[in-house]
């Protein structure tokens, strides 16, 4: 059960974060830092509702891919239950590129020639 963010939560919180996370690589599947993080924040959030996240790279790639980096939202976790998709599978192939790709949740903005930071901001909204 994932924690309980919205508790005593009465207006929207933005958590915002930046600067380049760490990953360690143990297989040789696509992705880049930004959807390694979302899919872990994914995975411990077990589709809570009223939690949105994104992870981006300001210059428009994460890591080697073509992707800036993605978003999630409660539905996310429904969605990826009907398709089958594996959190544990795509974390062990470090392959978030494709577990996102899959939702057709990528945010893809294509080289944007300004490397300004890699940034993460997370919604969370008081439940109703």
């Amino acid at each position: 059960m994932a924690p309980d963010l919205q508790n005593g939560l009465k207006h929207p919180l933005l958590l915002l974060s930046s600067g380049e996370t760490s990953v360690t690589v143990k297989s040789q599947g696509r992705g880049g830092r930004n959807v390694e993080y979302l899919l872990g924040l994914f995975q411990a959030l077990k589709g809570a509702s009223g939690i949105h996240a994104l992870a981006i790279d300001t210059d428009g790639i994460d890591g080697s891919e073509d992707n800036a980096g993605a978003i999630i939202s409660p539905s996310c976790w429904g969605r990826a239950n009907e398709i089958s998709l594996s959190i544990e599978v795509a974390l062990d192939n470090n392959d978030a590129y494709s577990f996102f790709e899959a939702l057709d949740d990528l945010i893809l903005t294509g080289p944007t020639r300004t490397n300004v930071n890699d940034f993460r901001a997370i919604l969370v909204l008081p439940a109703r």
